[in-house]
């Protein structure tokens, strides 16, 4: 009996370990299969677009909700300097993620200014760049804007896009003047007096008006170049070719925590205020109910993150067109439609 007994035992004993070296052997390769359910996280940078203001707010939401993790992610999530910085920090290393203007980017790729950046979801299906002002101003039409002084980042879309808009607006862009300023400090410069107008997104309205005590006067660029997408969220080429599935897994919840912030503006400018220093939190979840009508559109139907091949030749036209782009670009060289949500 004690012989049985020591049999069992031992065939016990090697059942055990061969599980634990069956569990421990595998593939090098956990791109594919990690979907965060107890594997390690993968350690991510994600930029704003720009600041922390509301239209920001999801990719908090998303690290507030635990979506992020569920993805296998851990992220660190930085404010933004614009369009221009953005590609770089990412282009770089020093951050995975990030959301771009997406005319900004056809911008940048085709004029030789960036590279090895690819887009992979849409965060906006129209573009959101305008100049801001105040009444008082005698800023009311873009004519209006010739003999003012205006204020951005300098890799700012709505300050690289500017020249294009001038054109198409019938604005003699030699007459506007331009100077420097940084994400969090444009608004106190409108409110200073300081500059006649502020490169923003139309979505900045609100907080705008409650910076300045002043009610907002907009210019969207989208009142003269229609077809234009809004943000993209993008990652570097190498990222992409090394980890597709990482990507996805990322853009999924990415664009969760969008849906969630955009169903629950108020809650999501609160996790924003929270996470961030300097926060209008009643502004903020104004922004988000300013930009749920540019996150969909009749070609995107319910879906979101969807990017058209069409939309974004027609956007490269009117570029090239305006004399923007020093040469010409195909939609496949700026988005990875393989790895883009499907509508």
């Amino acid at each position: 009996m004690r012989r049985l007994t020591r049999t069992v035992a031992a065939a016990t004993m090697a059942t055990a370990l061969a599980l634990v070296a069956a569990c421990s052997s595998g593939s090098d390769d956990t791109d594919d299969t990690n979907s965060g359910g107890g594997a390690a996280l993968e350690q991510v940078t994600y930029l704003t677009s720009f600041g922390n203001f509301g239209r920001d707010s999801y990719a908090w939401v998303a690290k507030e909700k635990g979506y992020f993790k569920e993805a296998g992610f851990e992220v660190d999530i930085k404010p933004g300097q614009g369009t221009n910085a953005v590609i770089q920090t990412i282009v770089g290393g020093q951050a995975q993620f990030g959301p771009i203007d997406l005319t900004g980017g056809l911008l940048q790729l085709g004029n030789g200014e960036a590279k090895d950046f690819i887009a992979v979801a849409a965060i906006q299906q129209r573009t959101m760049a305008a100049i801001a002002t105040v009444e008082g101003t005698g800023i009311n039409t873009p004519k209006d804007l010739e003999g003012k002084k205006l204020a951005d980042t300098p890799g700012s879309v709505v300050r690289n896009l500017f020249p294009t808009y001038a054109r198409m607006a019938g604005i003699d862009y030699e007459k506007v003047t331009w100077v420097n300023g940084e994400a969090q400090t444009l608004m106190g410069m409108l409110a200073a007096s300081s500059v006649d107008g502020i490169g923003q997104f139309v979505v900045g309205q609100p907080t705008v008006e409650a910076v300045t005590k002043k009610k907002a006067v907009l210019l969207p660029y989208s009142n003269v170049m229609q077809d234009l997408y809004g943000n993209v969220l993008i990652t570097s080429k190498q990222y992409a070719a090394d980890k597709p599935e990482s990507v996805k897994r990322f853009t999924a919840a990415l664009l969760k925590g969008l849906e969630y912030a955009l169903a629950n503006p108020q809650e999501a400018a609160d996790i924003l205020a929270k996470n961030a220093e300097a926060v209008n939190p009643v502004a903020a979840a104004a922004e988000l109910q300013l930009m749920a009508g540019y996150v969909r559109s009749s070609n995107s139907g319910t879906a979101l993150g969807t990017l058209d091949s069409g939309r974004v030749a027609k956007s490269i036209a009117i570029l090239r067109g305006a004399g923007a782009l020093k040469s010409d670009l195909t939609p496949e060289q700026v988005i990875d439609f393989n790895l883009a949500p499907k509508a």
